[in-house]
């Protein structure tokens, strides 16, 4: 709970300073505030949605008053002569008064490296499937961390579409609903092989790239075929620690991205390996080696030096102190925010055992949309 102590009214109520209880001062445009305005003439009670246009709103609308509760602030508006009341936690949570730097984080989100303990992140399937409370944590764990596992699944072909079920849809690919991870001849697709697979984030070729995407477990008695987690987050951080202009040519250029695979799939992107928003806050990463194309958006005398990034990027991510290792068992699934957090696997032997995972993409706005409605409830 956030608590207002203090406003003034400057610029001739063209905007407002308040200062909360924790030190933090933050200013609102009177036009900012008018327009977001919570009363029923101006929000739909219900669904929110805002019933008016900026042309509702008077040319020159200004702050007459200004006042504060512990709770709220009220508001009078010239020239429309009426209140309006802002909840407290509503102002700080919808603060726009920042400045970010190129690489800070969203918020709500925490960075991680190899010392996480990925049982921190870890719920049971039934009780997720009955109970909101541990919905709401699992849900919790990848808005925050980017990753979370369930465990105690039934092991039967297909229990992955119950793990979306929980928050959203599956998004239906060339792959199909979902496809199979485990030892084919010819492949049309590495990760369909033995091969240790260096950590990477999914469909780098789409545009839009799902943005979940989950594994679970079927069979695994192979030796080897660990699986292994990255936070692309805190690679991107670490590259922009030792190296800011190699950050910003890997956040500034876009690499391209290409998929052949059946005869008739053809699918190309070109996105930042680093995607940052206007704000400068990180909201993406691709990365997959296997899928790479031709660069042809650096600029020739940059083209050298984006590769050093290029590179160390990659040494980053292959460093043994990013990652979370574990091995799956029947009935184990793990869930990955695919535009921040990489996967891959250390390989494993063909013979001598079976390895079988069953995987699927979502889109993680469901997910969001599941976890607030949760959290509302919760409130």
């Amino acid at each position: 709970m956030f608590e207002l102590r203090s406003v003034e009214i400057h610029d001739e109520g063209a905007h407002l300073a308040v200062a909360w209880a924790d030190g933090r001062q933050t200013r609102f445009h009177a036009i900012w505030l008018r327009d977001n305005a919570q009363e029923p003439d101006t929000r739909a009670p219900g669904n929110g949605q805002r019933l008016i246009t900026l042309g509702d709103i008077a040319p020159g609308t200004r702050i007459a008053s200004a006042s504060v509760t512990n709770d709220a602030l009220e508001v009078r508006f010239a020239p429309e002569d009426k209140p309006r009341r802002f909840p407290a936690n509503w102002l700080r949570s919808h603060a726009y008064d920042t400045v970010a730097a190129p690489g800070d984080l969203p918020d709500g989100v925490e960075t991680w490296d190899g010392a996480l303990d990925a049982g921190s992140l870890c719920e049971d399937f039934t009780r997720v499937a009955t109970d909101a409370a541990a919905r709401r944590r699992w849900l919790g764990h990848v808005r925050r961390a980017g990753f979370a596992k369930l465990t105690g699944g039934p092991v039967e072909s297909g229990a992955l579409l119950d793990v979306v079920s929980q928050f959203g849809f599956v998004r239906e690919t060339n792959y199909g609903k979902w496809f199979e991870v485990r030892t084919e001849v010819n492949p049309e697709n590495l990760a369909y092989t033995g091969l240790g697979l260096q950590a990477h984030t999914d469909n780098p070729y789409r545009d839009p790239v799902p943005t979940l995407q989950i594994l679970y477990c079927l069979e695994n008695s192979a030796e080897g075929g660990e699986s292994q987690v990255v936070d692309g987050f805190r690679a991107a951080q670490r590259l922009r620690a030792e190296d800011a202009e190699g950050f910003a040519l890997l956040s500034g250029h876009c690499a391209r991205f290409e998929y052949r695979g059946t005869g008739d799939v053809h699918l190309t992107s070109r996105k930042p390996m680093i995607e940052l928003d206007p704000d400068g806050r990180l909201t993406g990463i691709r990365f997959n080696n296997r899928s790479a194309a031709p660069v042809t958006d650096v600029p020739f005398e940059k083209m050298e030096q984006y590769y050093f990034a290029y590179r160390r990027l990659g040494e980053i991510i292959d460093d043994p102190a990013m990652a979370v290792g574990f091995k799956l068992a029947p009935g184990e699934s793990f869930i990955v925010d695919n535009t921040r957090v990489l996967h891959g696997r250390t390989g494993y032997a063909a013979t001598g055992g079976s390895r079988w995972l069953q995987g699927c993409y979502a889109d993680r706005d469901g997910l969001y949309s599941t976890l607030g409605v949760l959290e509302k409830g919760a409130a």
